[in-house]
């Protein structure tokens, strides 16, 4: 079976076709957006003090913390719809002021 394999390889060889991939449009601003930015960073901030909190064994400012982070995930979204996102008013006239695309 192995020698019927290797001979039908050997007279049919493998055809190698290219894979044309669709061009892509590179991001503008690299996600550094004020929604961005500040949803990083109060998350952030908000898991550290739950870990302290965790360690320290302080039910009290685990929840802060964690609460800290949920409120900085919604924050994050307030500012995307109010144009600080990627593509939004706010971070277009950003872009223009300083020149950029």
């Amino acid at each position: 079976m192995a020698d019927s394999t290797l001979a039908h390889r050997a007279q049919n060889p493998t055809v190698t076709e290219a894979v044309h991939l669709p061009p892509s449009s590179p991001p503008t601003n690299h996600g550094r957006t004020l929604a961005a930015w500040t949803t990083t960073w109060v998350v952030v901030v908000g898991s550290v003090v739950a870990a302290l909190g965790l360690v320290l064994s302080l039910m009290w400012l685990f929840w802060a913390g964690l609460g800290l982070a949920v409120a900085g995930a919604v924050l994050g979204k307030v500012l995307q719809v109010l144009g600080h996102g990627q593509g939004g008013a706010a971070t277009l006239a950003r872009q223009r002021a300083r020149g950029g695309h």
